[in-house]
């Protein structure tokens, strides 16, 4: 536990990297590392795949990939995309039934890449099948596949997604995600913009330990998912200074669910701060649904605006507001900063702390996938925006 929680502290308190950190050294640097390219000796990533050894970099030229799968079995890679993003499209092909790229190497980096197209015969494809130990995502884009990410399987592993963008994956089961993690150590997710989960979750998971920060999460008008965000199996879950509105076309009248199919490893806490909720969807909506028998669960300092229940099972509202949407700066171009007129404004409470992580945010989210530090100079604004 000692391990894991180092882990998470460096994640949640050192200050992100850069979406294009890289990017521009790529550098022509094709003796040491792998340089893949239309017009290069290696034309594919599968190329390089096959080649690769632990510890390399792979660069990937701007350009469409088209229909090329590949399987990544070495340890330590980081695979970029070079001069803009590398566009993987699935184009019906697969590798192993699975998706357009499996990983099963452990602390692979993934960066500056596009999937989208990734399908397969039982409707569960990835653009990435994850089934190695720890992974980091940064600045990828994710879109129109069966699932974005998939997979997750290692019990010690953690995995890292920040940056980026899932939309429109999903078979239309929903059974199907934008993102959905297995049974790992821990999952944090950040800097991010989750939308448009074709009937499915725009993010599900299974980690023991799950640290959702500084997220947008919206579906705007016309989205379809289900749960904005599903932790069905319980554990330890951290969701601080994120956006989250509910479409009024949602599959689900509940927009977070925690420990829904039953509570797996304990402890089963629930901490969920400095968030802006909006329910656009139905009137007897519930914002937080909680399994009985889970505990202790904090919801403090957040705003809520729209219809619907607040929580629903067991847990401690704390210092929290219902708000009209005309206290947000623009609510129909789904701006959600506080106006100054607000009582949201200059509101909060201090949190205090749950096993050692903060629950004051540090960071807000920036449009698009980007983050900034937030104010402290005065006191905390309920929500995920600071004035």
């Amino acid at each position: 536990m000692k391990v894991l929680w180092q882990i998470i502290a460096m994640l949640v308190m050192t200050s992100p990297a850069k979406a294009d950190d890289g990017d521009k050294a790529a550098a022509q640097k094709c003796d040491a590392d792998l340089c893949v390219g239309l017009t290069r000796k290696l034309q594919k990533p599968s190329d390089a795949a096959a080649i690769a050894k632990d510890g390399q970099i792979i660069h990937i030229d701007a350009g469409d990939y088209v229909g090329d799968t590949a399987f990544w079995s070495q340890d330590g890679l980081t695979i970029r995309g070079v001069n803009g993003r590398a566009h993987m499209l699935g184009a019906g092909a697969n590798f192993g039934g699975k998706g357009t790229w499996v990983i099963k190497g452990a602390n692979t980096t993934v960066e500056n890449l596009e999937f989208s197209g990734a399908k397969v015969p039982d409707g569960n494809g990835a653009g990435i099948r994850f089934e190695g130990k720890n992974l980091i995502v940064r600045n990828c884009y994710f879109h129109h596949n069966e699932n974005g990410i998939l997979g997750g399987t290692h019990d010690g592993g953690d995995v890292l997604i920040e940056h980026s963008e899932f939309a429109f994956n999903g078979f239309g089961d929903g059974q199907s995600h934008n993102i959905y993690i297995g049974r790992i150590r821990s999952l944090t997710v950040r800097f991010n913009y989750l939308h448009h989960a074709n009937v499915g979750h725009n993010l599900k998971s299974r980690a023991r330990t799950n640290v959702v920060m500084y997220n947008r999460i919206v579906d705007q008008t016309d989205g379809r998912a289900s749960y904005e965000v599903d932790i069905p199996e319980g554990g330890l879950a951290y969701l601080i200074g994120n956006t989250i509105q509910q479409s009024p076309k949602t599959e689900n009248n509940t927009i977070v669910a925690y420990g829904e199919e039953g509570l797996r490893k304990a402890p089963h806490e629930f901490y969920f701060a400095s968030n802006t909720m909006i329910n656009d969807g139905p009137r007897d909506s519930r914002f937080i649904r909680m399994k009985a028998g889970t505990g202790p669960n904090l919801i403090v300092n957040n705003v809520f605006a729209g219809p619907g229940k607040l929580l629903e099972g067991p847990g401690e509202l704390r210092n929290n507001l219902i708000v009209s949407k005309s206290d947000f700066v623009a609510a129909e171009d789904y701006d959600y900063r506080l106006k100054p007129t607000s009582n949201a404004v200059d509101a909060g409470i201090e949190p205090g702390d749950a096993r050692g992580v903060a629950l004051t945010p540090a960071f807000e989210y920036s449009h698009p996938m980007q983050s900034v530090p937030r104010k402290n100079d005065r006191r905390l604004d309920l929500g995920a925006f600071e004035q």
